[in-house]
């Protein structure tokens, strides 16, 4: 049985949040992990709120709150920003080594212009990783290499994530799975279908695990981030499904939540931890005790 230690708060979940208050906000919940985000509405790139790494350390250490990761350096695979990445990799990575923050997320180009070829996304994206893997290990920080399910995305399947993690040489990258973006991708039946995760994809890869979930009665091709929510009973992507095949299948790692929409990111405070603890309650609770 799932329990608290294994959820996590992504900061998007209250966006509005300072920073100091999402992590008692998180302590009070009894959830002892975070990530920060780098691209908060207002605060683009002030990802610490104007603390210092040291302000930071002694609050989540006085509240019993670990930071997680940074999400994150977009456009990683990108060959035009390569430079530009690297120079923002260092900044991410000099932070992460500073305030005791394991990982930084890396999210792939995701633009309807990208006229690159799949062959040439995927040559890309092992190349990007294998030059920013000597930076990852120099710091001994982790690169959680996430795929975006949408169409347009430049790495949308789980299983190429890994394979390119695997083609860059370097042992610290993880693949970061994300339900909603794996449910809009492109391997839903071959990944869950009656086999379990089948032989495309080894779960050892999975570095960290986001949640969210999806009500709203609409085609899945016309499923966006503003549609995720926290996860409950008449979730559409079953993740409460999906959550127990990764813990059967192995994974023994921290399910984050990041729900992007306003029905969750607007919520006060108050009714947010209410909502928190419904879907805590959802998820953990054996399938045999509900009504």
């Amino acid at each position: 049985m799932l329990c608290k230690k294994r959820f996590a708060l992504n900061r998007i979940i209250s966006p509005s949040m300072s920073l100091p208050d999402f992590v008692k906000f998180a302590a009070r919940l009894g959830i002892s992990k975070v990530e920060l985000r780098n691209d908060l509405p207002g605060r683009t790139g002030d990802i610490l709120d104007g603390l210092k790494p040291a302000d930071l350390r002694n609050l989540t250490r006085n509240e019993g709150v670990d930071s997680i990761s940074i999400n994150a350096l977009q456009k990683f695979n990108l060959p035009s920003r390569r430079k530009a990445c690297i120079e923002e990799l260092k900044r991410l990575l000099e932070l992460s080594a500073s305030i005791d923050c394991p990982a930084v997320v890396l999210c792939p180009n995701n633009e309807q212009d990208d006229a690159r070829t799949p062959k040439q996304k995927y040559r890309d994206t092992v190349d990007a990783l294998a030059e920013y893997g000597s930076l990852f290990a120099e710091y001994g920080i982790a690169g959680y290499v996430e795929a975006l399910g949408f169409s347009i995305s430049s790495l949308s399947s789980l299983p190429a994530a890994a394979q390119a993690v695997k083609a860059s040489g370097y042992g610290c990258y993880r693949v970061l799975f994300d339900t909603f973006h794996h449910y809009i991708g492109p391997d839903t039946v071959g990944m869950f279908g009656m086999d379990g995760f089948g032989a495309s994809y080894e779960i050892a890869y999975t570095g960290l695990v986001h949640i969210s979930g999806v009500e709203d009665s609409i085609p899945v091709e016309q499923f966006l981030d503003a549609h995720r929510v926290l996860i409950g009973p008449q979730d559409r992507m079953k993740n409460k499904e999906v959550i127990r095949r990764l813990v059967s299948a192995g994974y023994l790692g921290v399910f984050s939540f990041e729900p992007f929409g306003d029905a969750v990111q607007k919520l006060s405070p108050d009714k947010l931890a209410a909502s928190i603890e419904a879907s805590l309650k959802y998820l953990t609770e054996p399938e045999q005790d509900r009504a």
